[in-house]
């Protein structure tokens, strides 16, 4: 019958015979039209690790059918599917490969499905001259032209996924991640590939695991290591396994993320596996939130492609074909479009090739094993395929592999969403922005460090700051107090302006605290050497001018009054500006110091870190506590050359004031109350230096320490070097200078002491006037009797002579008897006038002598020799 109705289309008829040849034509069925029949080998897994025939077979028998029907496409060949169950099982599949090799009719194309089966397909049909289309195939290895140099493959390979993984992970920000994966050559390949990929994206994996059957120690490995980042690799049997385990060692929620292969059924945490002990509420409390990256592999644009139908038409077709089966529990119901397309990627290539073969006197229907020539055609038109399928448009890349979109979901709920798309081909990632976690956002790669700075207290810091302003307004009423005072003579007497020095110096030391408890909370970290500046200069002028100008008094007051009798009579007179010296020396010391210091070792901002602390109502964050430090690379070394100069100034200071403790004097009236200050000021700043040593890492205390030790040593100074002046020149009146008072006609009894000073300064001066003037008349004593000596000595000689004459009697005449009479108020001499005066001549001292020490009287004395 069907060479019959070949003979009739092929033969000219005559027009009355056009009805007959017409009910011919018709009543022919499809072989009577003279079609070739080429042969396809396939292999569909109906059960085992991945069941993907039971969708993609009536799939690939669809497309079969409207193939066969188009009279545009193979019009003289009608395509036959020869189908085996492989159960993904390479054994299986060598054995079935063996009876499609080696049973008629001879097959042009084989079409395998799993990995596992095509990799063993794809190896061995080189040696046949076979071309190998797979529908089902994710295996990297397969890409390999090399090994498989005649494979092609719909379903794209699963390194695909591992670019829309990157660039998840840089979206997210996670530079660590973690592996577990199925012991399989197809899930070993891809994990290669996805670390060199996220090598080059800067990111590590941190934690490789695999098994084999069972995944509980790969697990608790995950669980030790601290994974956070996982992408998981294995067949949707093996994941029900891996997240039973994930359940048991609370691998899940806010602070992982689960990364899993998309062409798991929607349901299969749901369904129930005898091999895991997991209740279906534990599984989906595992699973939920995790991402998966899935191949798209159904167009979800209305086009018509080269089927003529649009996807969606395509799924009501198959269901129908399926008979209401539920999709969820169908194998390889999301890879149905792929197999539908991979019937229609054969069809058009042999389309292709029938031209070609032609000019080469070449038939499709002539292909054997040995016939090289139609199997580079074949291969040739299978590599420049491109037409719009059910499932996308189709096109392979240089290894045989299918381009595509990669799909992106997660489960929120119980139930996929699809949160974006990345097309690979260009780089492109179309974000839905709906993706929900069980935390407030994407959980780290790992336990997040929060660095967190302690800052100082500012409670604290304003506390502190009152008492330091109100310790300035004190230094400036005390030195405003000084300066107006200053020719009072009790204030003169105290040296003002080594006081004024000392309030200014205070003053200085109190505005160190304001820098020192500036942190960065107040200034940019940038600013904050400035700070540090402050703080040093400051404080370090601050102690040097006040503490140095109460130093020189006590100095000055040791070296005077503690010497020898002799030594003390050269140093009784007070030079100011020797003291003035001092105090410039000391400061200049400092000054110099810091100058060297700064431009050798100049202080900067460090930071200190503590250890890390958990908070308690967040499981996923470590807090890094930070501290700012002003310091500098030799730190240690300065502090301690400073201190030990200041130390020494100290220690010296607390020896001075002990020694003259005891010493008056009314040029520095006030040297017992900077003895008193010093004391506090040295025992204050020798604890204080330690203390805040020790205490540098927590910034209340130190700082508290520290500002309070200042705030203490100048009140305490201020208070004992100005308020006793101010009490006694309130409480007494004494705010004249010298000069008013000496204007005054009278001096209260509030003025005696100075009275009986100016006093006996005055009698002081007489008398050195009448001793003056004594020593004159004892002079011209002594030459009178040089010269009554002379005379005598003659006369004595004239008597020898005339020893017979009397002498003649001898008269005394007194130029003035009054150059011989005692000073006014002192008595007269006891020598009798009428007795010979030059007697004795040790008695030409005596009236002189007596009245010097008798009619003087013995506070009088003392002031002989000021």
């Amino acid at each position: 019958m069907a060479r019959l109705c070949q003979i009739l289309l092929l033969r000219s008829v005559p027009c009355c015979s056009l009805t007959l040849t017409l009910t011919l034509i018709l009543s022919c069925s499809c072989p009577a039209l003279g079609k070739k029949k080429l042969y396809i080998g396939a292999l569909f897994p109906m059960s085992g690790g991945w069941p993907g025939g039971q969708a993609c077979l009536p799939s690939a028998q669809m497309a079969l059918d409207l193939v066969n029907k188009r009279t545009d496409i193979l019009p003289d060949y009608e395509l036959e599917l020869i189908h085996y169950d492989s159960m993904c099982d390479p054994g299986e599949a060598t054995k079935l490969l063996y009876d499609l090799l080696y049973t008629e009719p001879i097959k042009i194309v084989l079409m395998p499905g799993c990995s596992s089966v095509s990799t063993l397909v794809a190896e061995a049909a080189r040696m046949w001259n076979l071309i190998v289309l797979s529908y089902g195939s994710s295996s990297p290895a397969l890409s390999n032209r090399q090994r498989f140099p005649t494979f092609f493959r719909t379903h794209p390979s699963a390194t695909l996924h591992n670019p829309t993984r990157v660039q998840l992970f840089q979206k997210w920000k996670w530079t660590k991640i973690a592996t577990i994966q199925q012991t399989t050559e197809v899930f070993t390949s891809t994990l290669d590939d996805l670390e060199e990929r996220v090598r080059e994206a800067g990111i590590e994996i941190s934690v490789r695991q695999s098994f084999l059957t069972d995944p509980a120690v790969a697990v608790k490995n995950l669980k030790r290591q601290d994974a956070r980042i996982i992408v998981g690799l294995f067949y949707e049997t093996e994941a029900r396994k891996v997240f039973c385990e994930v359940y048991k060692e609370k691998l899940y929620g806010k602070k992982y993320v689960w990364f899993l292969i998309g062409w798991y059924a929607d349901n299969w945490f749901k369904i129930k596996d005898a091999s895991i002990n997991c209740t279906v509420e534990q599984m989906t409390e595992a699973v939920e939130g995790h991402v998966t990256t899935e191949i798209v592999m159904l167009n979800p644009e209305t086009v018509r492609g080269a089927s003529k139908l649009t996807s969606q038409e395509f799924l009501a077709q198959l269901m129908s074909k399926l008979g209401g089966k539920n999709p969820e529990e169908t194998g390889g119901f999301q890879e149905a479009p792929l197999a539908y397309d991979a019937v229609w990627a054969l069809a058009l290539a042999l389309n292709k090739t029938v031209g070609p073969l032609k000019a080469k006197g070449h038939r499709l229907e002539d292909f054997n094993y040995n016939n090289r020539d139609i199997t580079v055609e074949i291969y040739r038109a299978m590599n420049t395929s491109s037409f719009e399928g059910v499932s996308g448009h189709v096109v392979f890349d240089a290894q045989g592999s299918r381009m595509a979109w990669t799909l992106i979901e997660q489960l929120q709920g119980g139930s996929y969403k699809k949160i974006g798309y990345y097309d690979s081909t260009k780089g492109n990632l179309s974000w839905y922005g709906n993706d929900k976690w069980i935390g407030s956002g994407p959980p780290a790669d790992q336990t997040v460090v929060i660095e967190e700075f302690r800052y100082l207290s500012q409670k604290l810091f304003v506390s502190v700051s009152v008492f330091a302003g109100l310790g300035i307004l004190l230094g400036i009423v005390c030195l405003t107090f000084n300066i107006y005072n200053r020719n009072v003579r009790y204030i003169q007497n105290s040296q003002p302006y080594l006081n004024n020095m000392t309030a200014v110096g205070c003053m200085m030391a109190l505005a160190a605290i304001f820098p020192l408890g500036i942190d960065g909370l107040h200034v940019h970290r940038r600013q904050f050497p400035v700070v540090c500046q402050f703080r040093l200069w400051l404080l370090g002028l601050g102690f040097s001018i006040a503490y140095g100008s109460m130093f020189t008094k006590i100095w000055w007051v040791h070296t005077v009054f503690t010497k020898k009798d002799e030594k003390k009579d050269k140093r009784k007179h007070l030079e100011p500006w020797k003291l003035y010296a001092t105090v410039g020396v000391l400061l200049c010391i400092d000054i110099l110091s810091l100058i060297i210091w700064q431009i050798l070792d100049p202080l900067h901002i460090t930071v200190e870190k503590f250890t890390r602390e958990a908070p308690k109502g967040d499981l996923d964050v470590l807090i890094q506590p930070l501290l700012e430090h002003c310091s500098s690379e030799k730190m240690t070394t300065w502090l301690g050359v400073v201190y030990g100069y200041k130390g020494l100034l100290l220690l010296l200071g607390i020896f001075l004031a002990y020694e003259t403790k005891s010493i008056s004097t009314e040029k520095i009236n006030d040297h017992r109350a900077v003895g008193m200050a010093i004391y506090n000021v040295a025992v204050l700043c020798m604890i204080t230096a330690p203390v805040t040593m020790i205490l540098s890492s927590q910034q209340d205390a130190s700082f508290a320490f520290a500002s309070l030790a200042i705030v203490f040593s100048v009140y305490i100074t201020l208070v004992v070097l100005f308020v006793p002046k101010m009490r006694r020149l309130i409480t007494r009146g004494e705010w004249q200078s010298d000069a008013q008072e000496t204007m005054k006609t009278g001096s209260s009894t509030n003025n005696n002491d100075e009275e009986k000073s100016r006093q006996l300064e005055r009698e002081n001066k007489e008398l050195q006037k009448i001793i003056q003037e004594k020593e004159e008349r004892v002079s011209e004593l002594r030459n009178q009797l040089s010269e009554r000596q002379a005379l005598r000595s003659r006369r004595r000689a004239s008597t020898i002579t005339n020893q017979n004459h009397s002498p003649p009697p001898l008269t005394i005449t007194h130029s003035d008897p009054r150059s011989l009479a005692p000073p006014p108020g002192y008595p007269a001499p006891t020598t009798d006038l009428h007795s010979h005066p030059f007697a004795n001549s040790s008695s030409l001292y005596q009236p002189d002598s007596n009245i010097s020490r008798n009619n003087c009287h013995p506070s009088r004395l003392q002031l002989l020799y000021k």
